[in-house]
């Protein structure tokens, strides 16, 4: 008999016990802090034999899915934003389920044009999306999961994408979740929320399953800003004594509206709910199997690997005041319209951008574990290997439109030519890769790692006109990206630890697909040209600490330095939003983070504190008339200039109370300096919005226990109601103050992303069947 009970170890970390995995969750969750226990974590996406973690060079932080339910998270990205110190939202879409995350300043976001730096793996598998390498937070329930593990850096073994860090989610099973809930939960902004669950347990233990489905409605709390969000999660598995096999689905069907920044005028005149234009609709849906599985062969070697197919599909429907299109409206119908609300005759000035996308990607990734002594030294061995292949269709058109009195737009049934795209992106990417731990004594620890991808790019451009550039090309990318680390454990209760990692990305279909500076697009609705990119490559240096300083207080640091080469950003060439993408030379970000756990009596808390110093290294020009600063046509981005969109200090503290042992009351305090807005990529815009100012959220939790598995809960955000902006940028519009269309006229704005106002939610939840072993025939 092997060690059947490792058999379902996490694909990144798995809890055997003890906290220190992750200070935050500790305080999150409740648990006071002990030091007789051992976490053993896997140092890749798939499930492996696991390592002790002091023997791991990371700063792994590891959240459990009951922390984020206490929360009542809406979306992993919410938890993260209340209890990481490291990470800040640019809610540039204001809309719950398509944030704009960023991790140490690099990005895992739902909108094409940010530049993505984070991978995020499911079960093992990758679902930063093919066309963009965006994440749809969507499409992850987070009532399906386990726990999830952020693991910083740039670690190759993590594959494409993993340029600033990766996050790993474990999905539950029906042997660790046996029983039934049920929960329901209302409040403002017309939110409307259920969900259920049921795992179970065959009785003779070999077969397991779990279900669980959830729907989300509400109005929003900005005009016109309804979100419908429909998930479902399935698996079965099945293990013996040596081996295990799990086959799970997770289906999505949501419809969003995100109506993104708005003029700073507008909002002080009209309100922080007022929007710019409309629509701005996003409909995704998913189809996603995955098939894992482990096998012992003997107690020091294991053979583990996945098997996937994803299907998501994406329609974006957006309303754009443009003054481009008002002559060719006026030549299409006769006359653009009169709306006597406006007090203008030429109230035509807009245009329905329509996109859809069907992506699909499917792969499989296997690897070997041996745990076994070299020269009598203990050592672990990992080797493996991955295909990952894409294939995403994508269409799009532009229709001209009038503006009414709300800012919508209404199609005329005329369609710009400029607007019409059809491509298919194919993209292949295999990959080999090996880790090696090897304990030289009782007290150091070395690990080396590598991983070698190559990737191919074909884009095919299906609508040719004569004299038009195509969008077809070939690419392709190769690269060995290197890492190693070194723990030194003098006691067991203090770890130290370097290390020295490289990652790469890249260049997505799109990406290419929008490359030409003289040929600009607009995201996601055009695109012309596709020079060739070159792939990003990040190296990234860290070194921390993490110990008990005291019993029930323990306290971690790390300082890192990560720099990309080739960075790819997406640069506008004008105030509209059209630009292209393009490699802009070095990018670093150097920083600080560290938390303080603390558990005392019936009181734990975090302390979370991190420091950002985010810079371009190379002095680059960018196409922008608007910056104060612009010779009309560009800005001069000199060598040191701070990266927009990225608050260089963040603070955080999260406090639980349990008043009795029923009733528990929680608190998040959320700090954040001021950032340069996009536009300001100089620093040296002195006109208004150059600058977001900084920032302070409280919010309130708590939850009482009744008996028979009945709790209420109930949570309150930004309970002072403070007016802030999480995000914003330079740009110009086509609106007045009192949102009135100024006759095609376009003027300097500041465009920013208001954060939500106070708001409050309270729900009812069922657990039963949990105490007894569910069970059905095999």
């Amino acid at each position: 008999m092997f060690k059947r009970e490792n058999l379902g170890l996490s694909a990144v970390t798995m809890l055997v016990a003890h906290a220190c995995v992750s200070l935050q969750a500790q305080a999150a969750d409740a648990l006071p802090v002990t030091a007789d226990k051992v976490s053993v974590v896997s140092t890749t996406p798939l499930p492996s034999l696991g390592l002790p973690l002091e023997r791991v060079p990371a700063g792994i932080q590891l959240i459990t899915g009951p922390q984020m339910q206490k929360q009542r998270s809406v979306t992993i990205a919410d938890y993260l934003l209340n209890n990481v110190s490291a990470v800040n939202v640019n809610d540039t879409q204001n809309n719950p389920f398509q944030p704009d995350v960023s991790f140490r300043g690099y990005s895992a976001s739902p909108l094409l044009g940010t530049p993505q730096g984070l991978s995020v793996y499911v079960d093992g598998v990758r679902v930063n999306e093919p066309f963009g390498d965006v994440v749809s937070w969507d499409l992850i329930p987070v009532n399906a999961l386990t726990n999830m593990a952020l693991i910083p850096g740039s670690n190759p073994l993590f594959g494409l994408n993993t340029l600033g860090g990766a996050l790993s989610l474990q999905t539950k099973s029906g042997r660790d979740n046996q029983g039934a809930a049920l929960e329901a939960s209302v409040g403002s902004w017309g939110r409307k929320a259920g969900s259920v669950e049921y795992g179970g347990v065959s009785q003779d233990g070999s077969v397991d399953f779990f279900i669980t489905a959830n729907s989300f409605r509400e109005d929003g709390w900005r005009d016109y800003s309804p979100t419908d969000v429909r998930q479902l999660f399935a698996k079965v598995g099945w293990q013996n004594e040596t081996s295990k096999l799990d086959l799970s689905y997770t289906g999505a069907d949501n419809d969003m509206i995100g109506n993104g920044m708005t003029p700073s005028d507008m909002l002080r005149t009209l309100g922080r709910d007022t929007i710019l234009t409309r629509p701005d609709q996003t409909r995704n849906t998913l189809s996603f199997f995955n098939l894992t599985g482990s096998h012992w062969f003997n107690g020091d070697v294991m053979l583990s690997g996945n098997v996937y197919y994803r299907q998501s599909r994406t329609r974006t429907l957006n309303g754009d005041g443009n003054d481009d299109v008002e002559d060719a409206a006026i030549s299409a119908v006769g006359i653009c319209g009169t709306d006597a609300n406006w007090g203008f005759e030429d109230s035509c000035s807009g245009a329905l951008n329509r996109s859809k996308a069907r992506k699909d990607s499917y792969g499989l990734t296997t690897q070997l574990s041996f745990n076994q002594d070299w020269m009598q030294k203990k050592n672990q061995l990992i080797v493996g290997l991955g295909l990952d292949q894409s294939k995403t269709r994508f269409g799009q058109s532009s229709e001209l439109g009038t503006l009414t009195s709300s800012r919508g737009v209404s199609g005329i049934g005329e369609f710009s030519d400029e607007g019409e795209v059809s491509l298919t992106g194919r993209t292949r990417t295999w990959s080999v890769f090996a880790t090696d731990t090897l304990s030289l004594n009782d007290s150091w620890h070395l690990t080396m790692s590598a991983r070698y991808n190559h990737t191919k790019v074909e884009n095919r451009d299906h609508l040719v006109a004569s004299g038009a550039e195509s969008l077809s090309g070939d690419h392709g990318f190769n690269r060995i990206n290197p890492a190693v680390g070194l723990n030194f454990t003098p006691t067991k209760d203090w770890t130290w630890y370097g290390s020295y990692n490289e990652g790469s990305r890249a260049p997505t279909a799109i990406e290419l697909g929008c490359a030409n500076p003289d040929v600009p697009c607009k995201l996601p609705n055009a695109m012309a040209g596709d020079p060739p990119l070159q792939q990003v490559v990040a190296k990234t240096y860290e070194a921390g600490v993490r110990g008990t300083l005291a019993e029930g207080l323990r306290w971690t640091a790390n300082v890192y330095r990560a720099q990309n080469d080739n960075d790819i950003q997406f640069i506008y060439a004008n105030s509209s939003g059209y630009g292209y993408f393009d490699n802009v030379g070095k990018t670093r970000r150097m920083g600080l983070d560290t938390s303080l756990v603390g558990s005392q009596g019936n009181f734990n808390w975090m302390l979370g504190y991190s420091y950002i110093k985010a810079t371009y290294e190379s002095d680059i020009s960018l196409a922008n008339e608007v910056n104060t600063s612009s010779d009309g046509d560009s800005i001069n981005v000199d060598k040191g200039s701070r990266l927009a969109g990225i608050p260089a200090h963040r603070l955080k503290f999260r406090g639980e109370y349990a008043i009795t042992p029923q009733w528990s009351i929680g608190t998040n305090v959320l700090v954040f300096s001021d950032q340069y807005a996009h536009g300001n990529e100089n620093n040296k815009d002195q006109g208004e919005g150059a600058k977001l100012g900084g920032y302070t959220i409280v919010n309130l939790d708590t939850r009482y226990h009744f008996g028979n598995g009945w709790q209420l809960f109930a949570k309150a955000v930004n309970i002072f109601d403070r007016e802030y902006s999480s995000g914003g940028m330079i740009g110009e519009s086509y609106f007045l103050a009192d949102g009135t269309y100024d006759g095609g006229e376009d003027h300097r704005a500041s465009l920013r992303a208001p954060g939500a106002p106070r708001a409050g939610w309270i729900g009812v939840r069922w657990d039963f069947g949990g105490a007894k072993q569910a069970s059905f025939t095999n």
